[in-house]
């Protein structure tokens, strides 16, 4: 490791705590110095167009500046980063989850030009967003340099995002508050520790070279309430509460009609449209509200009647949906803010009217406090509805104003609007955003949390190795020579009377002991014992305490299993991978129960694993159909899953329901003339099951049922069935099945690797299955391919027409997105089955939009039929 190869001064200097202060300065530092140059960049640029918009007729100036500004945008995220377009949080959640997502030096150039050029050219969306993606990008691409652990740079991420936020808003608090909330969900010393130096670090260097800005103009608030005025604070969040869902919701809108009805131009027809739309709505705006940087100043101080007010909001409120549904890239926190001073500024007008036109007394009206009160209450609520972080809404107001005073109407009003827009869809925005792209993040609890519930009967290994206590100590030595164990129990008559360690032998040459000696003379007697019922926290208590690696379990003195910190280690390592059925010792191998075997007549076999009796009869038609083509032997597998506490070979299982799914595929095969043998094993896991099948029994080919979707962070078919793609050295076809089962109209995608090669291959096999097929070959080209390369389909439909009676049908098919592209084309032709040829790390790999198989098979409602060729 490069660690220690530097010399000794340098590793005493750079120890691990030393190593993460230096990190997080250097993260805070670097993040600080993009977010002001973000802001002043998109400062610049948008002053340059005020000024172009007064200089010249605005009517035309504004919509050809976002146009432009807009094309030029989509075209270099679409070029060059395509995991810069939108806010950039929702990104940075998945990455901090584990998913597979780029986040490096390029992504943080390209975020930070095109958040410049978009908010430039006019765009309304805010800069803070970005700064967030920038940063965790700036820290990520640092944890490269100085390599570390992964649990390392995820804190390191996380450091970046709060910097990069706390430079966005000059809030070092509000930083390390959002990363806690919505991001990380971890507050242990590394996180904090990391997050509050590099959110400090960024705050104070963006305040410095940056300005105040719009946050210190915040600090001369004076804010003044009463108690009659409670009411309309709490009418204020629920205002707050219900728009900012619509909001959210408007959002989502937004991207599908996006997604719907301008697929065919990718990023850069999108953007420029939303640029050009903008434009031209703020070219018949007042002047004042063309100006997104002071927009918010104006509405906070009053300086605007509730006309001005009320129009501001409509069209930031609807601009907004615009420009985020088009992918720009920019955030909802600043636009959040604005919507929020301008709802808060018009409660205040409107209580005031109405105790007017209702003709109060005097001395029964309410003292409506000042409208910057309300305004700076409503930026708060209507950011907590939006982002659903209560805790970040009030602390960034706060640190925007200091006022004190303020703090009790924020709670108010930012608690209140999070629980009404809970109520209405309940949920993160950014979490929902991901949803949305195909990527799925399940909520974990913290480990604590997750094994506060366990005993030591759930983990404790159940066959345990003993010795008796008359064995001389000469077999002793040899039973630990012949053994990995440790340390053994000492039975006697089925009662436990001592344990051994190797500690133990280590006295026999000092102590002089004779080889003849009985283990009682070496042995500890009354060993520290738990009992099956005691919970893990006793458990660890135990182990910690008497400074011991290992703990009998024991029913009054009979001895039932025995705990190791391995097995501790095991059950948490279960835990975080989502494996909570099977708890306890490491996996046996799995036992078969029941088989049946038919004539060796194949020239290979084809493993064909059942489990599901709804899809059995549709998976075993295919089967029969690739077996009878290839001239294959089917062997049929069932697994029946038992507690890893159970060992395989001695757990008694019923196979009535396992035997009668086997008997379809039996009969099937007869019928077929097809040799079809089945076996019935019990397993810890089913995918080591299958592993285990496709060892001893030489499987050529596996054909497995896929559900189409996970929700586990970092799968991406499921468990059982990404084991077996990462590890099986066979061909691998999955079939993921939608109802009563037609195989007539086909679409198979074609991008030129082996895998699509080898679909095609299959096809006169599976097409053999429809009465009447048809196959289209189809073939995603970029949008701006006008005249694309089709010697890759033609080909592939030259082989098909010499080896399928029926017809073969060539269509390319432009799109900016593989899997939307493909999932409007079968929908079109009412395509039956679409089957995809993948490499091996495509279909492993997830981008911002989701692996593509996982994507199609989501949205279409086809078969879907994915091949892997054999691992070489």
């Amino acid at each position: 490791m490069w660690y220690l190869s530097l010399p000794q001064h340098l590793r005493q200097f750079l120890r691990p705590k030393r190593l993460a202060i230096f990190e997080a300065c250097a993260i805070g530092l670097v993040s600080a110095l993009a977010a002001v140059l973000l802001k002043q960049g998109s400062g610049w640029l948008g002053g340059w167009r005020i000024t172009a918009g007064h200089t010249f007729p605005a009517w035309l100036v504004l919509p050809t500046i976002g146009l432009i500004g807009g094309s030029l945008t989509g075209w270099l995220i679409q070029r060059l980063a395509p995991e810069a377009s939108g806010s950039g949080i929702p990104q940075v959640k998945a990455a901090l989850a584990y998913v597979p997502i780029a986040l490096n030096l390029r992504v943080a150039l390209v975020k930070l030009v095109t958040t410049m050029l978009s908010l430039g050219s006019g765009l309304t969306l805010g800069r803070q967003g970005p700064t967030v993606q920038v940063g965790a990008a700036l820290a990520a691409q640092f944890s490269r340099w100085v390599p570390t652990s992964p649990d390392y740079q995820r804190q390191l991420l996380a450091a970046g995002a709060a910097a990069g936020l706390a430079a966005g808003f000059n809030a070092p608090i509000a930083g390390v508050i959002f990363v806690v909330e919505e991001l990380l969900q971890d507050v242990s010393n590394l996180t904090l520790g990391t997050a509050i130096l590099a959110s400090f670090v960024g705050g104070v260097v963006s305040r410095l070279l940056g300005g105040h800005g719009l946050n210190m103009i915040l600090t001369t608030s004076n804010a003044k309430f009463s108690l009659a005025e409670i009411p309309l604070f709490l009418l204020l969040g629920v205002l707050a509460g219900l728009l900012g869902a619509l909001f959210c919701k408007g959002i989502f809108v937004s991207l599908d009609l996006n997604r719907k009805l301008l697929r065919t131009g990718g990023l850069p027809l999108r953007i420029g449209l939303a640029g050009l739309l903008s434009g031209l709505v703020l070219a018949f705006l007042p002047a004042s509200l063309r100006d997104n940087t002071g927009l918010q100043e104006f509405l906070v101080t009053g300086g605007a009647g509730w006309q001005i007010t009320a129009l501001a909001f409509v069209t930031k409120f609807l601009l907004t949906l615009v420009a985020y549904g088009s992918g720009a890239p920019g955030g909802l926190f600043a636009p959040s803010l604005i919507l929020g001073s301008a709802l808060g500024y018009l409660v205040s007008l409107g209580a005031e009217a109405l105790q007017t036109l209702l003709g109060v007394p005097p001395d029964l009206a309410i003292a409506i406090g000042s409208p910057t009160t309300y305004a700076l209450t409503g930026m708060g609520a209507f950011f907590s509805a939006v982002t659903r972080g209560p805790i970040t809404a009030i602390v960034i107001v706060f640190e925007m104003t200091t006022d004190f005073n303020l703090v009790l109407p924020l709670m108010m009003g930012s608690v209140v609007a999070y629980l009404v827009a809970e109520a209405i869809a309940s949920g993160s925005i950014y979490k929902r955003l991901l949803a949305w792209n195909g990527i799925y993040l399940e909520q974990e609890a913290p480990i604590e949390g997750r094994l506060s519930g366990l005993t030591a009967a759930d983990i404790m290994q159940r066959r345990v190795e003993t010795l008796s206590s008359q064995m001389i100590l000469e077999e002793v030595v040899q039973a630990f020579s012949r053994s990995h164990h440790r340390g053994f129990p000492v039975v006697d008559q089925g009662k436990l009377v001592g344990i051994v360690t190797q500690t133990d032998l280590g006295n026999i040459a000092q102590q002089q002991l004779s080889e003849t000696m009985p283990l009682r003379a070496l042995m500890t007697p009354q060993p520290v014992t738990v009992n099956p019922k005691d919970p893990l926290s006793h458990v660890l208590y135990l182990l910690n305490s008497y400074k011991i690696s290992r703990l009998p379990v024991t029913e009054g003195r009979k001895l039932v299993g025995i705990i190791t910190r391995a097995d501790i280690i095991r059950a948490q390592s279960d835990q975080l991978s989502g494996k909570t059925e099977q708890l306890g010792p490491q996996p046996e191998a799995s036992y078969v129960v029941y088989q049946t075997r038919s004539p060796a007549l194949g020239r290979g076999r084809l493993l064909l694993p059942l489990s599901n009796p709804q899809t059995a009869a549709s998976l075993i038609r295919l089967a029969t159909a690739i077996a009878r083509d290839r001239n294959l032997e089917i062997e049929c597998l069932q697994v029946v899953l038992i507690p890893r506490s159970n060992s395989p070979a001695e757990t008694a299982v019923s196979t009535a329901k396992s035997r009668r799914l086997l008997r379809q595929a039996e009969n099937l095969g007869r019928a077929w003339q097809i040799p079809v043998h089945t076996q019935i094993r019990v397993a810890h896991d089913v995918s080591q099951a299958i592993l285990e099948t496709i060892k001893d029994r030489h499987i050529d080919l596996i054909l497995m049922g896929w559900k189409g979707t996970t929700a586990t962070p970092g799968r991406v078919f499921g468990g059982a069935v990404d084991t077996v793609i990462r590890q099986a050295s066979c061909d691998v076809v999955l079939a993921r099945l939608r109802g009563t089962e037609t195989f007539n109209r086909w679409l198979v995608p074609i991008a030129g690797g082996p895998n699509a090669q080898y679909a095609v291959q299959l096809l006169p096999a599976l097409t053999s299955l429809g009465e009447t097929p048809l196959v289209k070959l189809c073939q995603v080209f970029e949008p701006n391919q006008q005249e694309p390369n089709t010697s890759i389909l033609d080909q592939a439909a030259r082989s098909l027409d010499r080896r399928l009676a029926t017809p073969v049908i060539v269509t390319p098919v432009w799109g900016a997105s593989v899997s939307e592209a493909v999932v409007k084309l079968a929908q079109k032709e009412r395509c039956d089955v679409i089957a995809l040829g993948a490499s091996r790390e495509g279909m492993l790999q997830q981008a911002i939009k989701g692996n593509i198989p996982e994507a199609i098979a989501r949205n279409s409602q086809c078969t879907v039929i994915l091949v892997r060729r054999a691992i070489a």
